[in-house]
């Protein structure tokens, strides 16, 4: 599935370790890896990632927005999950192919340079008291709504 992610200073190696079993799971074609984002080898990664650091191919950038423009450049659509005033549901959206989603810190969000050269920011609307879901689990959805849409295309071409 020719879909990346970039993960954008994530702080917690478990939930690093989580976005890795899941973009094996879902087929993702890789990771960017940026800023304090950890990278493997690590036993705390591992614990989550269960070996998916091995399946999952990943590249590490110091900058997530060079990264961006890297995967820009690779001709990839910026998808940014963030809850942000111009952010649209992502239910109703439909993904381009290739494309790179975005995640970010799990404080401070996506990097404002990043957020500068996307394509497109999402969020997962709440219907709960809390406002937001947890980084990695967001990821999750995310990866399997844009499998989906990719299962659901005709003609599609696996790279």
């Amino acid at each position: 599935m020719p879909v990346y992610a970039l993960l954008d200073n994530i702080r917690s190696a478990w939930n690093v370790g989580s976005m890795f079993r899941s973009a094996d799971a879902a087929g993702l074609a890789g990771l960017y890896l940026t800023g304090m984002t950890c990278t493997p080898p690590r036993p705390d990664l591992e614990k989550t990632a269960l070996g998916a650091t091995e399946s999952v191919p990943w590249d590490y950038t110091d900058n997530p927005v060079d990264a961006a423009r890297v995967a820009r450049r690779a001709g990839q659509a910026l998808i940014v999950l963030e809850q942000t005033p111009s952010a649209c549901d992502w239910q109703g959206f439909v993904f381009p192919f290739p494309c790179c989603f975005v995640v970010g810190h799990e404080v401070r969000g996506v990097a404002p340079g990043v957020l500068a050269l996307a394509d497109q920011v999402l969020e997962i609307p709440m219907a709960g008291v809390k406002k937001s879901l947890n980084v990695a689990v967001s990821f999750g959805v995310l990866a399997f709504a844009i499998r989906n849409q990719w299962l659901d295309r005709p003609n599609r071409v696996e790279t």
